[in-house]
Formats: structure tokens, C-alpha cells, sequence
């Protein structure tokens, strides 16, 4: 019993009242983190706000008709990303129409019935898929089907 109350106390690292273990920091490692953190300080006091890059939205909420395309940066996780997405706009009240993963899995198309407010819909897809990391870049694009071409009589 002893045996398995000391591995327990060592997985959890758990003391008992009288034992204490004192934690003392590597110095080394202490004084290189504060000359990192010195530099970034001095790197950031320099900076003007010309310096800074914004984020540009390329997909204006004018720009969704329904459909999102986008890219990958892991291809193999394509149908998990898609199923993600798939659940969230379903929770949302979003539905989804037609759906098409490329055959490298690189490219995902997936098309969505508009609903009553396409505005507030287009931010809430735009929001949602701009903050999952999985995705290299999205834009609001409908992907017209092929039409045919019937001969003339």
C-alpha cells in the first residue's frame, strides 16, 4: 500500500503537510528569457503605427450569394474541417446545399441556401471561418453550374 500511495504522490506530485519541495529556477534560462524580453521591448518602443500591416477582409458581406470556397493548409483534414463547419451552420440555422472537397483535398466548395438576413448570415460565416486555423484563405464565390450546350435542330 505504501508502494502505491508513493506513485500516486509523485504522479500528482503531491506533499504532505511537513514535506515541501522547493522549486528553484534554472538562472541560466531566467537571464536569457529577460534578454529576449528586453529586445522585444525595444524592437516594440520603436515601432510607429505606419509600421503595423491591418488585416484586410477581402470578402465583402455584399459579396455572399450563398456560396464559400477556401483553401486548406493541411489537405488530409479536409473532411474534418468540412464536418466542423457543417455542424456550426447547422447549429446556426444555416443550410448547407451542396458541398464539393477537390481531389487533392486542397480546395473546399460548400454552397448554403440563403436565409432571410443574407447580411448578418454572410458575417456570421465570414467570423466563424476566419478565426479556424485550419484555413489558409476563404472567399464568398458561386460556382455557376456548367451549362449545357444542346445542338441546334
Amino acid at each position: 500500500m505504501k508502494a502505491l500511495k508513493k506513485l500516486y504522490k509523485e504522479f500528482f506530485g503531491i506533499t504532505e503537510q511537513g514535506e515541501s519541495k522547493k522549486f528553484v529556477p534554472d538562472t541560466e534560462e531566467l537571464a536569457s528569457y529577460n534578454k529576449e524580453l528586453e529586445k522585444t521591448a525595444q524592437i516594440m518602443k520603436s515601432m510607429t503605427e505606419a509600421d503595423l500591416d491591418e488585416a484586410q477582409l477581402i470578402n465583402n458581406i455584399t459579396d455572399y450569394r450563398g456560396g464559400v470556397e477556401f483553401v486548406l493548409r493541411d489537405p488530409s483534414t479536409a473532411q474534418a474541417v468540412v464536418d466542423e463547419i457543417q455542424q456550426w451552420t447547422a447549429k446556426k440555422g444555416i443550410t448547407l446545399v451542396n458541398k464539393k472537397i477537390s481531389p487533392s483535398g486542397k480546395v473546399v466548395y460548400m454552397y448554403f441556401r440563403l436565409g432571410q438576413d443574407p447580411s448578418s448570415e454572410a458575417q456570421k460565416v465570414q467570423g466563424y471561418l476566419s478565426q479556424m486555423p485550419e484555413l489558409k484563405h476563404f472567399r464568398f464565390n458561386v460556382r455557376q453550374p456548367k451549362k449545357k450546350i444542346q445542338p441546334e435542330i
